[in-house]
């Protein structure tokens, strides 16, 4: 299996958003990262939270046996200066903007952990553009 490297926003997605404070566990929020995580992938946590809400964030991720690869990076070892773009160079990112809304971490299990990503990333692929094609013939 290829893994791949999934960008995870925090409220709202992980955590019902209560930005500044951390709401409660998404359901399912946890326990679908880690079997992600044993799985092989990468996640990266992917967060608008900076200084001590970003640090309450990370210690409540670590507390529900979540610890990131990296944390607002594309690598841990990643230094930001104005040669690096700010967005996260990710396969896969789970986020509650995408369009349509959060899908629920259980979805997510659906699409992601009952069989590898690429083949249900190439079905859903295909089906998009199907989909959007047979829109513009009408």
């Amino acid at each position: 299996m290829i893994t791949k490297k999934i960008a995870v926003d925090f409220d709202g997605t992980i955590v019902e958003n209560k930005y500044p404070d951390i709401g409660e566990e998404q359901l399912f929020a946890f326990a679908t990262l880690k079997e992600l995580q044993k799985q092989g992938h990468r996640l990266i946590l992917w967060t608008y939270r900076s200084g001590k809400s970003l640090f309450e964030a990370i210690n409540y991720c670590k507390e529900n046996g979540v610890e990131f690869y990296a944390i607002n990076k594309n690598y841990p070892e990643e230094k930001f200066d104005d040669s690096i773009s700010r967005k996260i160079d990710a396969d896969i990112y789970i986020d509650d903007k995408n369009i349509g809304g959060f899908l629920g971490w259980s979805k997510i299990w659906e699409l992601l952990g009952n069989e590898s990503i690429d083949s249900k990333a190439e079905f859903f692929r295909k089906k998009k553009t199907k989909s959007i094609f047979s829109f513009f013939k009408k």
